[in-house]
């Protein structure tokens, strides 16, 4: 008994140093990063609770009117691969603006993603995207009527629940996010919706992305759903991955398409 005492007693020790450490590196993550966004950022847009919320910004250099696209980071905040694909998108013509939507916080590091992922109000996400939406519709070089609402994995959520919440969005585009399966919730978008999912993801299992095919057909949402052969979640990364080519290419090619087919450019 002794000797399992005394493991059971290395374990907890083991266990409460592993959670110290684990959230010591959270705060220092937190500590040296406070300034990553406002470097990613070149302007400021007010939230509709009268906060700031920074974003990135990227136009054609042609005349517009253009049409424009939010794009909505990962679950690791605003970080450059988010702006490389923006200024990519506006380099085919969209006016594109990727919000921060934590609000000053992003990160490399997984277990401090995790912590700004469900620490999150998604009524606040909401909210910060509506304001970023009326502040892009506002813009004399965009198109109020052509504005594509998308995003990457928790931006694809967010994305999602924007249009549920609100029915200004030409179309709404998924990039492995979360879903909704309930017909009667998805009627209330207000336009198509491509999605785009790997085979591979462990966190958006096939099952959950045929089902939600099934609730849009239902629902008679136009939609588009691509599950790429090989690959897992977030494989969509930076523009090095996209211009190499495979299911990141592809897919990205595939985004391209449907956009124009959608809002033209």
């Amino acid at each position: 008994m002794k000797i399992v005492r005394k493991v059971l007693i290395a374990l907890g020790v083991l266990l409460l140093a592993f959670i110290v450490l684990l959230v010591g590196s959270i705060v220092v993550d937190s500590l040296i990063g406070g300034k990553r966004v406002e470097q990613l950022t070149n302007t400021t847009i007010v939230g509709l609770d009268g906060q700031e919320v920074r974003a990135f910004v990227a136009r054609p250099e042609i005349a517009g009117p253009h049409p424009g696209v939010v794009m909505i980071h990962e679950f690791y905040g605003l970080r450059p691969s988010v702006v490389e694909k923006a200024e990519a998108l506006a380099d085919e013509g969209y006016v594109v603006v990727a919000p921060d939507t934590y609000r000053g916080k992003t990160t490399g590091w997984i277990p401090r993603a995790i912590f700004l992922r469900v620490t999150l109000a998604m009524e606040q996400v909401v909210g910060d995207l509506d304001a970023t939406f009326d502040w892009l519709a506002s813009q004399p070089d965009v198109d109020r009527d052509r504005i594509v609402v998308m995003g990457f994995c928790y931006g694809g959520d967010a994305a999602l629940q924007y249009s549920l919440a609100h029915p200004k969005p030409a179309a709404t585009g998924i990039f492995y996010g979360s879903l909704v399966t309930d017909p009667a919730e998805l009627q209330r978008l207000p336009g198509p919706v491509l999605g785009i999912f790997g085979a591979e993801d462990a966190s958006i299992p096939l099952s959950e992305v045929n089902a939600f095919q099934v609730a849009l057909d239902a629902a008679r949402i136009p939609n588009q759903i691509t599950v790429y052969p090989g690959v897992g979640h977030a494989f969509v990364s930076g523009m090095e991955a996209i211009q190499a080519g495979g299911a990141p290419g592809a897919a990205w090619a595939e985004f391209l398409a449907w956009l124009e087919a959608t809002v033209g450019r």
